[in-house]
This record gives structure tokens, sequence and C-alpha cells, in this order.
């Protein structure tokens, strides 16, 4: 669900838990499709029928390609009116905690941690988590930083 609010309303977002996403299917041609754009073909990822007799038991997603997600999920969990600019500005600190077997469906869950204010604006850091349907442990945790420009 995607929370919307004005420019204004920015810096009181601080403690803000914005829920969860929907799920996304980790599809076998998404993988490929990564693979192929950052040179990443190892077996693992894209070769389902040798990952059925690796260490995960089948191909997995790459960590990057799961943490990348962030920014599409991110646009689904909020929403800022009024803005100019609106800049992915970095990471704090990730982790890839557990691999995201093809096929599995995973979302992301976001807490807005602080809200800091810039020159021409406000970034927020925002402790996100990347889970995976049904998993124990997380595929990623990671603290993003993200600057909004009026």
């Amino acid at each position: 669900m995607t929370t919307s609010i004005a420019y204004a309303d920015v810096a009181g977002l601080a403690g803000t838990d914005l829920g969860f996403t929907d799920w996304l299917e980790m599809t076998q041609e998404r993988v490929n499709t990564f693979a192929d754009a950052t040179g990443d073909h190892q077996w693992i990822h894209v070769d389902p029928e040798r990952a059925k007799s690796g260490p995960f038991g089948a191909p997995i997603a790459h960590g990057f390609l799961t943490l990348s997600l962030a920014v599409t999920f991110w646009t689904e969990l909020l929403d800022v009116d009024g803005v100019t600019t609106k800049v992915n500005y970095g990471l704090d600190k990730v982790r890839f905690v557990s691999p995201v077997p093809v096929g599995a469906r995973v979302r992301m869950g976001a807490v807005i941690a602080e809200v800091t204010e810039i020159a021409g604006g406000y970034q927020l850091t925002v402790d996100q988590t990347i889970e995976i349907d049904g998993a124990a442990k997380p595929a990623v945790v990671a603290r993003g930083l993200y600057r909004f420009y009026a």
C-alpha cells in the first residue's frame, strides 16, 4: 500500500512504518536478464539443471538483483507530492542474508528511521527488509538513503 503525503509533511516522517509492498515473483527470465545486463552468468543463477546439484538445490537470484528491487518496491511504498526531484542517494549498510530461489516471491517492508533537512530538501534514512515468502530469514536487509527536493 502506498503512503502518499505532501512535501510539507516529510519532516515529520521519522519513525513511520510504511508496511509492505505486494509480492513479486523472482522468475528465471528476470535472473537471466540481470545476468545479461551485468555480465554475471555464474551457473548458480542461469543454469537451472546444474543448479539443482549446487549448494542451494535450485537456481538463485543474484544478491544485487534482489537488492535492486528496492528501487521498484520503494516507489510502491511512498509517494511524495510537490517535489521537483527524487534521488536514490545510496546505502549505508547492506546484508544478503538468504538466497532467493527462482520461483520464490519477495516483498519489501520499510521503516523511516530518520529525516534530515538538507540544502533544498530532505534526506530520508530508511530501514528496508526484502523478505522471501515462507522463509525464516529475509533475503536482504539494507539502510537506504533517499532525497526529496522541492
